[in-house]
């Protein structure tokens, strides 16, 4: 076993030189000053390469001249109103998040109705996003049933939705939800990707299931697509609402404007965040037509949500993402670094157990004694490459989508080394 030095020393470092702020995560003693597409500088101009982009957040990388553009642009005219008043860009955000998941799709079209009628409920976060996916499938359960709602939501193993109340408990991860108990009543939670584990669920109870097309935090986990088509089965035979959250693996990253349009299963509610305006705090929920109709004013509110900057900071990425050159290039870049991870699999078959994935979200689990944190700190400290880890041991791999293929195969370069590293001192 591998002691994992680097936490502790970078911990306390961080602890002294910033001791008003609260410790909740663990640092590197480097400050960042300023960064371009995939790099980031700190205080003594040291380069660094971003394979982490703020967690999945800057699609498009540092200092995108667009994104600058329309922020400094933006902050000059006007930057908050709250939702008592229409601003110039949230409809056409909203329109073009809508018309992304209809596209030109005849199946997709059906599905989620006149595009006109799809509405989306923008807020500040993905906690908040799924927070009210949660409620819209309970009202919803109101709807069908005003006498004896169903109020059960289902989650699934692995998954991590948030950590507010709501999305806590649909995150069953005792680590995060044991300081906070007594959660939400009415969640519970069946085994990611088991088809047969979901004939022990009361789906009479259920009024909503909610899971990742691809998990990020539990360790890179993309869904089955038999799952999802079981599950769209279940969610049908009783009404109750399929929620995707699509905040970590949505808008890009796994080469199609959205994950679950790479299978033919769509869900009723979309809940999105991360990358939608570049590192500026932003989310959205998409609903279908058959449940937009239903929500009314005062179901739901929000006071930052929707405001004029980060609406049009958001049309900015949508527009770049959604470019078909775009998500080609996601696709190219993509398939090298799968290429190179199984190639270091193949090399080290000791330490790298799975490579996983979609896109430019890639999950490297370690095994025989290897720590996913200790590689972290290799990649840092041997070629200066941030990287992040995520559950299950695995080593988690966001690059900005504007990654380079010269880039990747610096990256990987220096994989290699760190899983030579940590391949010998696990043989001590």
């Amino acid at each position: 076993m591998i002691c994992n030095s680097w936490k502790r020393s970078f911990s306390s470092s961080v602890r002294a030189k910033t001791s008003n702020l609260l410790g909740l995560y663990p640092q590197p003693p480097i400050t960042f000053t300023h960064g371009t597409k995939s790099t980031l500088f700190d205080t003594a101009n040291k380069k660094y390469l971003d394979f982490n982009s703020g967690i999945a957040v800057n699609a498009l990388g540092h200092n995108d001249p667009d994104v600058v553009e329309a922020i400094r642009d933006q902050a000059g005219k006007l930057i908050h109103l709250s939702n008592l008043y229409r601003n110039e860009y949230g409809d056409k955000c909203a329109t073009m998040l809508v018309n992304g998941l209809v596209g030109t799709d005849d199946f997709r079209k059906k599905w989620w109705g006149e595009a006109d009628n799809c509405k989306v409920f923008f807020c500040n976060s993905g906690t908040e996003a799924n927070e009210a996916a949660i409620k819209f499938a309970r009202k919803m359960a109101r709807i069908r049933n005003a006498e004896s709602p169903a109020t059960g939501i289902l989650s699934f193993s692995n998954a991590f939705h948030g950590r507010s109340m709501g999305a806590l408990s649909a995150t069953p991860n005792l680590k995060y939800q044991a300081p906070f108990a007594p959660l939400v009543p009415g969640f519970s939670t069946s085994p990611y990707n088991d088809i047969a584990a979901l004939d022990a669920v009361d789906w009479n109870s259920i009024c909503g299931v909610i899971l990742e097309p691809m998990q990020g935090e539990g360790g890179v986990f993309p869904v089955k697509p038999e799952f999802l088509k079981a599950l769209r089965a279940r969610c049908d035979s009783v009404g109750a609402m399929l929620i995707f959250d699509e905040i970590q693996c949505g808008v890009g990253r796994s080469g199609k404007m959205y994950m679950h349009q790479w299978g033919t299963v769509c869900p009723d509610i979309l809940s999105l965040a991360k990358p939608l305006a570049n590192g500026l705090p932003m989310g959205a929920v998409v609903l279908r037509e058959t449940v937009a109709k239903n929500i009314k004013p005062g179901d739901h509110g929000t006071t930052f949500g929707g405001g004029p900057l980060a609406t049009r900071v958001a049309c900015v990425v949508l527009e770049k993402v959604g470019k078909p050159e775009f998500l080609k290039h996601v696709e190219t870049v993509s398939a090298l670094l799968f290429e190179r991870l199984h190639a270091l699999h193949a090399k080290y078959p000791s330490i790298i157990k799975e490579v996983r994935g979609k896109g430019l979200l890639v999950g490297l689990e370690l095994q025989g004694g290897a720590i996913a944190s200790r590689f972290v700190e290799l990649c840092l400290l041997h070629g200066d490459v941030l990287v992040i880890s995520a559950g299950s041991n695995t080593v988690r791999m966001a690059p900005p989508l504007v990654i380079t293929e010269d880039e990747i195969k610096y990256a990987c370069s220096i994989f290699d080394k760190v899983a030579g590293v940590l391949e010998a001192e696990v043989k001590k």
